[in-house]
């Protein structure tokens, strides 16, 4: 009677004993062919444990597989049905050694290699992330997501070098299902890269189709940056350039948005693959009422707030800035406007020209 600490395997290698001769022969050869390392074979897991798995191969016997080999991302019960690739075929002990991490990475890439050609979309889940992207798996084999072809929803729109920041963006992505289309695969230099962005072109191709310049359109602020502010809309990367986040002059974005606030911008250009945006121009130009204040010929009071090689600029109402052109400044037309102004002083001028479709006032210095 088999003694009740016996092992699987050796139980397994009892029950094989009692088998008659006769029985043996006319198992199929197939069946008792003997194992070739790097070929894949089929059994049914006999256990799991902490550091191992053994598999019942039927007449090939028992497979050991050390728990490295199981794969991180596979999870087998006592029964399953499972493919394995061989390593050894026989140790010390008379197991063979197998891999399921290996068999499964095998079928990946087959899987990969049919999925590429078709084009298709796929879903990953990043396990990790880096300042250059997210690293993801599928069907067993390890790929990249690269920053750059993430799509607008997920691009960390931040300044180039707060990588910090970007770090943190990718670091949320980290577990949440991606939709991707594989970009690049390379068995051989075990490469495998992922694009969302080639995954949603199809849908934004129609989005595009349904917009037009000058719509109303809502979105969802993804990046501020020194140059403007970033916004989704419906997965369209859009750009607010500064000049057009208010009618008044803007120093930085930051004041007037953040991440994740939803806004309402125009639509003023469409590109290939990006919308160029107004939040500005959905509201009446402040300029058109202060500007009726003033007439050709007054004096007026300003505060400089530019001071450039052709002239300064003068602040004459909280919307309406005027120039002083430096053939103003002397008879010549070759005074310094650094030695006349100084930032931030007030002084009187006279009104000389109010061009209002060019949204330009030219000042002269008021003679004392």
């Amino acid at each position: 009677m088999p003694h009740k600490g016996m092992t699987i395997f050796t139980k397994k290698l009892m029950a094989k004993a009692t088998l008659t001769m006769d029985e043996l022969l006319a198992q199929n050869d197939e069946s008792v062919k003997q194992l070739t390392a790097g070929e894949t074979v089929s059994g049914t897991v006999l256990s799991v444990k902490k550091h191992e798995v053994l598999i019942d191969l039927g007449a090939q016997g028992v497979g050991f597989v050390p728990r490295r080999e199981v794969g991180f991302s596979h999870s087998i019960n006592e029964g399953d049905e499972v493919s394995a690739s061989v390593v050894d075929t026989e140790l010390d002990n008379g197991l063979s050694l197998l891999s399921l991490r290996k068999a499964a990475k095998d079928r990946g890439w087959e899987e990969i290699s049919a999925k590429l050609d078709a084009g298709e979309v796929i879903n990953v889940s990043p396990y990790d992330a880096n300042r250059g992207g997210l690293l993801a798996e599928y069907e067993g084999v390890r790929g990249f997501l690269p920053v750059s072809q993430l799509s607008a929803e997920h691009y960390p729109r931040v300044g180039s070098s707060d990588k910090d920041e970007i770090l943190q963006r990718l670091n949320a992505l980290v577990g949440q299902s991606i939709q991707v289309r594989i970009l690049d695969s390379d068995r051989k230099a075990n490469k495998l890269i992922f694009s969302e962005k080639e995954a949603v072109k199809d849908g934004l191709a129609e989005r595009f189709e349904k917009l037009a310049i000058g719509d109303t359109v809502k979105g969802v602020v993804t990046g501020v940056v020194d140059f403007g502010v970033f916004v989704n809309v419906e997965g369209i990367e859009g750009l607010v350039h500064i000049s057009e986040i208010s009618w008044e002059r803007v120093s930085s974005p930051g004041d007037y948005v953040k991440v994740g606030d939803t806004i309402e911008a125009k639509i003023i250009s469409i590109d290939k693959d990006r919308l160029s945006l107004s939040m500005k121009q959905l509201k009446k130009d402040p300029w058109l009422d202060e500007v009726e204040k003033f007439k050709s010929g007054e004096k007026v009071e300003g505060t400089v707030t530019r001071i450039t090689p052709f002239g300064a600029f003068v602040q004459i109402s909280s919307s309406v800035e005027a120039l002083v052109h430096v053939s103003e400044l002397s008879d010549g037309g070759d005074a310094d406007p650094e030695k006349v102004f100084t930032l931030n002083e007030r002084k009187e001028f006279v009104v000389l020209e109010i061009d209002k479709d060019n949204r330009k006032i030219s000042l002269t210095l008021a003679k004392k």
